[in-house]
């Protein structure tokens, strides 16, 4: 532990730098020194003068994706090796989802799983971040019924994990901080701020049996850090992509819409742009690292609105020009100039919304030369009485229009969609209306979901929500609707020769090469390990031999 000390000591934390990501860059190299220290001693789970290992399991969406590769990112550097073994590394952390009642249940069930293991080892660190932190009842009861956690962050503050890990093995050695620096000036909605004051009042009644007992209890509570909101936007840290050869990159973060039935502008906050330059900037870095995929994230994409003071596409110029707006068409005409310039193969983004769908963004998809023919465009219902109840801000014929609109720009674009079953006061004539939505459109693929009622919403408080065997029942009937157009629609590109991205070995057969069409749909192909080796990462022409419903199976042309 002396050796611990030496590097989490006042000083040290004295010395770190005030601006970011400076100061995140700082602890991740203190977090390095602590886990060489540990490798090297006998607190290591996985044995001396190894690796300390890191899992991080991820709940949810795309942007929850891109957050758990910069977990992993700070983590490699920080000196951890990742591993899927979650019940058997040193450092566990869940980076969770909450749009849906079962995402909830999801990290209940894994987090019992590690109690045991726990209560082994109770020097392994378990982490619980995300959207799901973001309701303080759902920290309260993690806190309450899952003691045995040890730090707990949210979605605003996700950049300041390194500082917060740091945080929490000073707390471990008897060092508790308060929280103030670490928040910023930010708004908190909860946090552990009471253990400092708490160490604090037991010090100064001076060290004794009963105090050390309270201590001992202090350091075993969990480092809690919640912030409300925050207007930063922090992405230059270290980052571990699934696949080397794609990235996401987050353009915009939070959601203005307020969906009576979702949660998400409670928990990622209210919307905001990265600056175009940033943004360029960030793919131009990718691109020499190899990438060949990149895919523009946000809650929202059609809402982009960037500040910029620069009339091109290089650096912001600094000459006091006055800042203008960059839309979502622009800067994706910007993207995919920059696309050919580097070698970045292709574009996609989500999620869009149907009320913010503009002719521009179709005719710039239509017109470029890298982004691809696919687009997500969430339906929800095809009756507009409950669109209205939902507060979507469009009707069933605003959805059609665009969808016939996009079919009529680019006629080879798979369409692919999100539909809620059962919202509140859903009758049999609106579900028939969703149907009627899907057979005209004729979706490539559909995430149909059963309404799942998100305490703080609107919807939750409304008293007609419907049966759970009526929900069932419409919701078979939908699944058994889209299935059978689906599997129509992926006969269209059967016998063509299309280029695929090819992205790993098949989970199902080994000697099988998985991939993806510019459209997004999955391909299989044949091929041993040593061409496996050559493939995976690269565009090839593949001919489409048979469709299986949601996928092809072909050969290399």
């Amino acid at each position: 532990m002396t050796d611990i000390l030496n590097y989490i000591n006042n000083d040290v934390l004295a010395a770190a730098p005030v601006t970011e990501p400076e100061r995140q860059h700082y602890f991740i190299a203190q977090l390095k020194e602590i886990g060489e220290s540990y490798a090297s001693g006998d607190e290591c789970v996985s044995g001396s003068n190894k690796k300390l290992s890191a899992a991080v399991v991820t709940f949810g969406c795309q942007m929850n994706a891109r957050d758990s590769e910069k977990l992993c990112g700070i983590l490699r550097e920080a000196g951890y090796e990742i591993t899927e073994a979650e019940e058997d590394a040193d450092f566990v952390i869940f980076n969770t989802c909450t749009v849906r009642e079962n995402a909830n249940e999801h990290l209940y069930g894994r987090l019992g799983r590690l109690k045991n293991m726990k209560k082994a080892h109770p020097e392994r660190i378990i982490a619980v971040c995300g959207c799901m932190m973001q309701e303080t009842d759902e920290v309260e009861k993690l806190r309450k019924k899952y003691a045995y956690i040890d730090l707990i962050f949210g979605t605003h503050n996700l950049y300041k994990f390194p500082e917060l890990l740091f945080m929490l093995h000073r707390k471990r050695a008897g060092l508790v901080d308060s929280l103030e620096a670490a928040h910023a000036g930010n708004a908190v909605l909860i946090d552990s701020s009471s253990d400092y004051e708490r160490y604090e009042k037991l010090l100064r009644y001076g060290l004794n049996a009963g105090n050390r007992k309270d201590l001992e209890k202090l350091y075993r509570k969990p480092v809690v850090s919640v912030w409300r909101d925050s207007s930063d936007i922090i992405e230059e840290l270290p980052q571990q992509r699934k696949f080397p050869f794609k990235q996401g990159i987050n353009i915009m973060f939070g959601c203005n819409n307020f969906c009576s039935y979702c949660i998400v502008p409670y928990v990622r906050g209210r919307e905001k742009s990265r600056t175009p330059e940033e943004i360029l900037a960030e793919i131009r870095r990718a691109a020499e690292d190899g990438v060949k995929e990149i895919m523009l994230l946000g809650q929202n994409v059609n809402s982009y609105k960037g500040v910029s003071v620069s009339d091109d596409q290089g650096p912001a110029a600094d000459d006091g020009k006055a800042a203008s707006f960059v839309s979502f068409p622009e800067l994706l005409k910007r993207v995919d100039l920059l696309a050919g310039e580097t070698g970045i193969e292709r574009i996609r983004f989500m999620t869009s919304h149907p009320k913010d769908l503009s002719d521009e963004l179709i005719e710039v998809m239509a017109a470029s030369k890298h982004v691809c023919h696919q687009f997500h465009l969430p339906l929800q219902s095809g009756s507009s009485r409950i669109l209205k109840r939902m507060n979507r801000h469009y009707d069933k014929e605003r959805f059609l229009d665009r969808a016939a609109r996009l079919r009529e720009a680019m006629p080879d674009i798979v369409i692919t969609t999100d539909i809620i079953v059962g919202f509140p006061g859903e009758t049999e004539e609106d579900f028939q209306e969703t149907l009627d939505v899907v057979r005209k459109v004729r979706f490539d693929q559909a995430f149909t979901f059963i309404y799942s009622k998100r305490e703080g919403t609107p919807a939750a408080a409304y008293e007609d929500q419907i049966d759970e065997a009526t929900v069932k029942d419409r919701f078979d009937r939908l699944l058994d609707l889209q299935n059978r157009l689906a599997a129509q629609s992926l006969e269209r590109f059967r016998g063509e020769t299309l280029p695929v991205l090819f992205e790993d070995i098949s989970e199902y057969d080994p000697m099988m090469i998985t991939g993806k069409l510019e459209n997004g749909t999955t391909v299989h192909v044949p091929a041993d390990p040593e061409e496996q080796k050559k493939l995976i990462g690269t565009v090839q022409k593949v001919r489409l031999e048979e469709s299986h419903g949601f996928y092809y199976t072909g050969s290399l042309a």
